[in-house]
């Protein structure tokens, strides 16, 4: 296990970063299901509710309880493949619908495809977001701020493909997510994998974050671009392709990295990475030479004393982290937590229930984006869905990157950022309830702002609180309390609110701010109860962040004397 650990951590993390940006491209497949929809409804002879009942299936493909739980007892490249076969059989079957290949489907075999291609993306993101967290254990935040960020720009990524290059045609479009999406998973999978850690103390590194950060907001903004370009001129299908060659241009970025440390090699020396079956111990030769644990737990007073003649931080941590050192008491704030132990412990479930009720709301909003804008008198809502995934990718890489210089610089807990967030959706709700002429758009950048700051905020504070060797079960059981709240706010609140109104007009579709007043004031008062809980939460979990960031930079915790 040791030899493999080393040959694991022969390259530098960067690699797998960079690989798992496109990994991040497709899994946001999620994203299309709008796109192809019409298809359904006109070639499959689909009823608006039967569509609703296949967009239920879509937004509960994000849970991946099972991804986390299988990212710990297999290698990331075949939790990629499983996500790869599902990608494969889910839209495989949805093109031969489409494309009338195989007529007559039955529904529910369509609705079963679709939860299994959609779930996909549940894979995917597990697989390089855990890999990368333990990559950069250091740097938490400002990893899931980019990994997150990036795959917030894949919806608009697809959709300037199914536009310039498919000729909005829906077949070729599900074809391409059947075929395409796990060729790129198989031939990036052997870069996602454990590897040298990140150890802080590198002067380039914050360097080559800035430059994934700024590469990913030029893409953003390229993409804005076209868009607005694309919907507002017919353009020929040459300057469409070029377009398109310069957007994949831009998504290839991040490889600069790992190509300016082979043409220009550090000679500093980096630490091995921890396997699960073994336990860093210094020697004369070697500070991080490993020696088997040969199955013997360690006793805390051990570890003290490895931590004291000069291991460093990074070694500990994932020492810890990964099973090498055993506890034997019970886990703290700050330990590794197994599932069934998170789930008795009050932080864990205030931190579910500030981010359903966060991110449970404004997914309100967006399931029902296009039908607020009707409501409010805009007639082409296109625009307000790009401000939305903009303003969403910008919270999403901001997001991570403030609250990682928060703690930093005053050992500021990360919640406070969810208070910030829900409080300003406070207002945000506010706006849409009054339907004020000229705000429709800055409450609605405004709400991409503050959702993509919550999930870059979720996700660092979980895996701090809890600790990685179980992380990916963890935050996947956080995520899925976003369907949750789709299911519950969009299609109960609002569906029933905005039925009732258009009943009372004698219409199908309803025009007014009646439409969603009643949604936007009870959405406005849970984002005010998840303020107060995310307060409470913060007050909590303050002195945990003082152990762990002492001086600044992560340690971890002391165990003596407690």
């Amino acid at each position: 296990m040791a030899e493999m650990a080393q040959k694991a951590g022969s390259r530098p993390p960067w690699v797998g970063l960079a690989a798992a940006v496109w990994i991040e491209f497709a899994a946001g497949n999620g994203y299309t299901f709008p796109l192809f929809t019409p298809s359904l409804k006109s070639i499959l002879g689909f009823s608006q509710q039967q569509i609703t009942i296949l967009g239920v299936a879509n937004d509960f493909s994000d849970m991946g309880v099972l991804p986390g739980i299988v990212c710990n007892k297999l290698p990331p490249w075949a939790v990629l493949a499983f996500g790869a076969l599902g990608c494969f059989l889910g839209y495989g079957v949805l093109w031969l619908a489409v494309s009338q290949t195989v007529l007559n489907l039955p529904y529910w075999v369509l609705w079963l495809a679709l939860l299994i291609g959609g779930n996909s993306c549940a894979w995917f993101g597990t697989a390089v977001l855990v890999t990368n967290m333990r990559n950069f254990p250091l740097s938490r935040g400002t990893v899931a701020g980019i990994l997150k960020g990036y795959s917030g720009l894949s919806a608009a990524i697809y959709t300037e493909i199914y536009s310039m290059v498919f000729n909005n045609s829906d077949s070729t479009l599900l074809l391409f997510l059947a075929i395409g999406l796990p060729v790129i998973c198989f031939a990036l999978m052997y870069f996602i994998r454990p590897c040298t850690p990140a150890s802080g103390d590198d002067s380039s590194e914050n360097v080559h974050f800035l430059f994934t950060q700024g590469a990913s907001i030029l893409l953003g903004v390229y993409l804005v671009t076209t868009t607005v370009i694309s919907h507002s001129y017919p353009l020929r299908k040459a300057i469409s392709y070029t377009f398109v060659v310069i957007m994949v241009l831009l998504m290839m970025a991040p490889l600069a990295i790992p190509i300016k440390m082979t043409l220009f090699p550090s000679n500093k020396k980096t630490t091995a990475p921890v396997d699960s079956s073994d336990v860093l111990v210094p020697s004369d030769g070697d500070s991080t030479q490993t020696e088997p644990l040969l199955r013997q737990s360690i006793s805390e007073t051990q570890l003290g004393s490895f931590y004291g003649e000069g291991v460093s931080e990074v070694d500990m941590l994932l020492a810890v982290g990964e099973g090498a050192v055993k506890q034997k008491r019970k886990p703290r704030r700050g330990d590794d937590f197994n599932f069934r132990q998170v789930l008795v412990k009050a932080d864990f479930w205030l931190l579910w229930t500030v981010y359903f009720l966060g991110t449970g709301s404004a997914i309100t909003v967006l399931n029902n984006l296009a039908q607020i804008g009707y409501a409010q008198g805009e007639s082409d809502t296109t625009m307000l869905l790009s401000i939305y995934a903009f303003c969403n990718f910008i919270g999403r890489l901001g997001g991570g990157a403030l609250c990682e210089y928060t703690i930093k610089w005053k050992v500021i807990p990360r919640t406070i950022w969810m208070i910030v967030t829900l409080i300003l959706m406070v207002i945000v709700f506010l706006l849409y309830a009054s339907a004020l002429h000229g705000t429709l758009n800055p409450a609605t950048a405004l709400l991409g702002i503050c959702s993509g700051v919550q999930i870059s905020v979720m996700i660092p504070t979980a895996s701090e609180l809890f600790g990685l060797k179980h992380f990916g079960v963890i935050y996947n059981f956080v995520q899925a309390s976003n369907p949750i709240g789709a299911l519950l706010f969009s299609g109960l609140l609002a569906g029933y609110v905005y039925d009732t109104e258009a009943e009372k007009q004698g219409v199908s579709t309803c025009i007014g701010a009646s439409c969603f007043r009643l949604t936007f004031l009870v959405l406005a008062g849970l984002c005010g109860l998840g303020s107060v809980l995310s307060l409470i939460l913060t007050i909590r979990i303050r002195p945990v962040y003082q152990m762990l960031y002492a001086g600044g930079s992560f340690h971890l915790p002391q165990r003596s004397g407690h």
